[in-house]
Order: C-alpha cells, then structure tokens, then sequence
C-alpha cells in the first residue's frame, strides 16, 4: 500500500531535500507552502502523514494541528521546528500531535519516525499474545453493552450510544488495546511498545498526553468507562 504524504513546510531548503527523500522511499509526497493550504489539503485527502512546520506565513502550525484534529483529521501528525523547548513540545502534542522533531534533524532518523508512525496509522494494534490484527475480536466492550460503548476494530471507531468519538489514531490504537482487555493494568513499557513501536524515539510523555485527551473525550461524550491511572504501573479501562 503506498502511503501519501503531505509536507507544509514554506522553506524549500527544508522542504525540498525532504520531499525527494521520502518520494525515494517510495512515499507518495505532496507540499503546500502555507498553513491554510495545508489545512485544506490533509482534510480534503487522502493523506496518512502530515509533517507540520510550525513557523508558517500565515498561520501557526499549531493553529493548524488543532484545527485538523477539530475537523476531524485521523491521519498522523509530524510537527518540525526550531522551537525545541519542552513547553512547545508538549503543548504540539496536546493539540494533538503524534511526534515532534527539533530542527536541523536528521533525514534518516526522519524517515525512521516516518515509518514508525506510518506503520500505525491503518493498522489494527494487536494485544499481546496476539500475533495477527485478525485475532482481534471484531467489536469488544469495557463491561457494558454494546449499544452503550463499542470499540469497532474492523472501523476504527469509538461509539458511544451509536454516536462517533473523534479519536486521533493513537488514541484510538490506546482505547482498543485497554479495551482488549478490560480491568487489566497495561503498563507504560506495554503501551509505548505497542503503539508506538519498540523504535520510538520520542518521550513517554506523549503517552501521557494521549492518555489526558482520550479522557477528556469519553468524559465529554458521555462514555461508561474511564480511563484509571495505577500510579508507577500503568493504566486500565474500567467501567463507570
């Protein structure tokens, strides 16, 4: 399957070398110089990867991360900048994205996170155990009913009363694998190791980040199960 990838990145002496990179390794790559324009091209689709700059002409790329989870965007989100404080790393990834790259960067460890994070944008995320996405049961429950809180694997869609969870990737991939096994403390190295690949260059705190929204987002939509901490462990589903 050939991924698409849209870089929004208004320096060509960034964005170029990038480009020809990632169409080598046979990516399907498109660009867009202006935040607004990228904005409009990840949501009109298809593309799996967006990689965001933050320095934007127009608008901010964290502007445009927000507004492309707030519409809906499920592909994954790659922010490059020049801002390498810890505040703005976890501030991008509050706003919901995935990974996070300080520049000058690397293209080769690019690429690497390219791949890891391409690699769980479509695909099912197994429990442990089970070796092939298909073992995963079609649709799993956190102790209630269907029709109250679904977790559809095949879809890949949270519904809560028939009604959608907009669920970032990673979200998503965290929900069913807590889900899979509910009442059952999952530790962080499980977690990390799982959905975000052994390879994971980044910080746990992007666990902790994704953890925080997918709360915040069965809370607002009324979903019978939380997500509990078990403090220097993990975390567990449970039913409310």
């Amino acid at each position: 399957m050939i991924h698409h990838v849209l870089v929004v990145e208004d320096d060509d002496g960034i964005a170029l070398p990038l480009i020809r990179t990632l169409q080598r390794e046979g990516y399907d790559v498109a660009r867009e110089s202006e935040g607004l324009a990228g904005l409009k091209r990840a949501l009109a689709g298809p593309v799996d990867l967006v990689i965001l700059d933050l320095g934007l002409p127009d608008v901010d790329g964290l502007e445009v991360c927000r507004r492309l989870r707030e519409d809906g965007y499920g592909g994954t989100i790659l922010i490059l900048t020049a801002r390498a404080g810890e505040l703005d790393r976890v501030v991008g990834l509050d706003v919901g994205a995935d990974d996070y790259m300080a520049k000058p960067f690397g293209l080769a460890e690019l690429l690497a996170r390219t791949r890891a994070l391409l690699r769980r944008t479509r695909v099912t995320v197994p429990a442990a155990g089970a070796a092939d996405p298909a073992a995963w049961p079609a649709a799993a429950t956190a102790a209630t009913p269907p029709s109250v809180l679904h977790v559809d694997i095949q879809s890949r869609r949270a519904l809560v009363e028939g009604h959608e969870v907009p669920l970032t990737a990673k979200e998503f991939d965290v929900l069913a694998l807590l889900n899979s096994e509910p009442g059952t403390v999952f530790t962080r190295e499980r977690l990390m190791d799982t959905v975000w690949d052994e390879n994971w260059f980044g910080s746990t705190k992007t666990l902790d980040v994704t953890i925080g929204r997918l709360r915040q987002k069965l809370e607002e939509h009324g979903a019978p199960a939380r997500v509990t901490t078990v403090r220097g462990v993990g975390f567990r589903l449970e039913a409310t």
